[in-house]
């Protein structure tokens, strides 16, 4: 019987993709390239069973339609907005994405960037290496505590929860916003308080975003949002970059609107605004969320046991329900 064919966009490390690779026929981009170019994909997508798609690669309507014998993308990411998943439906397509691995690392950026923002740790840094620029005094070099501060999650799933947890660990309050109410066993795990949106703005010494990129979610903070912060609050993204108008938050950080801004996506791709990068109060980080080691192999075990199981049996994270 012919091998089922997988075609993977990116140049990844290939422990992950063992038991994959000796299942099925898998094509990765030569070596000395870090990707397949959208073209070449399309190019060669037609002869290909599976796509194992990066979480920056578009995957639309004209690549599926250019692949009869697709069924199935696995999505190398817990995002999914580079996928037209509704057309992939519609073509029946099977749509997975990787929640499990993507948890607990983002969830410990979403606190390192807590801490970075309260206590001015990147900001102090800086300045330490420029001989002169810091004093040590009693009144010079404060940040705010931790300890005792309301944490307002607006996206209570998976990553928002570990956030709660590690928070609480920290002696934080935690509030939250959800499309949904969560249960009242989950909100007592966490002590957690279920408010609108406006409550949360109001009463959070610090906002995590940790939602989905939707129509619903797409600049859910701008400037009427943070103007409705405290002056001493905290904004906090690792979820999507369009989830905050940035040009806002630039002008509420310049201006103190509010405090400090820690993220690590962006509006506009993998960069910030320059005017962000020229304000002391924002602690900036790559799109870092799941840029561990330990994350990389297993992520890439993650969307293999996906393909895997799709075809022969087994648990697959679905995005859309075929």
């Amino acid at each position: 019987m012919e091998k089922k064919k997988v075609l993977v966009t990116y140049n990844m490390w290939r422990d992950g993709y063992a038991e994959l690779m000796q299942k099925y026929d898998v094509t990765f981009p030569p070596e000395g390239a870090e990707s397949f170019t959208y073209d070449e994909v399309l190019g060669m997508i037609p002869d290909y069973d599976a796509l194992q798609s990066m979480f920056n690669f578009p995957v639309d309507k004209r690549l599926m339609d250019a692949a009869p014998k697709l069924k199935i993308i696995s999505n190398y990411a817990v995002g999914y907005d580079n996928i037209d998943v509704a057309y992939a439906t519609q073509k029946g397509i099977q749509v997975t994405n990787t929640p499990d691995p993507v948890t607990e690392p983002t969830a410990d950026l979403a606190m390192g960037l807590l801490l970075a923002t309260f206590r001015r740790i990147s900001e102090l840094d800086r300045r330490l290496r420029t001989p002169g620029s810091v004093k040590v005094e009693l009144l010079t070099n404060l940040g705010h505590s931790l300890y005792g501060a309301t944490l307002g999650i607006i996206g209570m799933g998976r990553i928002g929860q570990a956030l709660a947890r590690r928070a609480v660990a920290a002696g934080m309050k935690i509030v939250y916003h959800n499309r949904h109410r969560l249960d009242e066993a989950t909100e007592r795990r966490y002590g957690a308080v279920y408010l609108s949106l406006d409550e949360l703005l109001r009463v959070s010494d610090a906002v995590s975003l940790n939602a989905p990129h939707t129509a619903e979610t797409y600049h859910v903070i701008g400037a009427e949002e943070l103007h409705k912060m405290k002056p001493t609050a905290v904004l906090v993204n690792t979820a999507r970059g369009p989830l905050v108008d940035e040009a806002a938050l630039a002008e509420a950080l310049r201006t103190g609107t509010i405090w400090a801004a820690g993220l690590d996506v962006f509006e506009h791709g993998n960069y910030p605004i320059l005017e962000l990068t020229r304000l002391d109060n924002v602690v900036l980080t790559p799109h870092v969320g799941t840029q561990t080691v330990e994350i990389r192999h297993e992520m890439a075990a993650h969307v293999s046991r996906n393909i895997i199981h799709f075809f022969e049996g087994g648990h697959i994270d679905k995005v859309n329900l075929l």
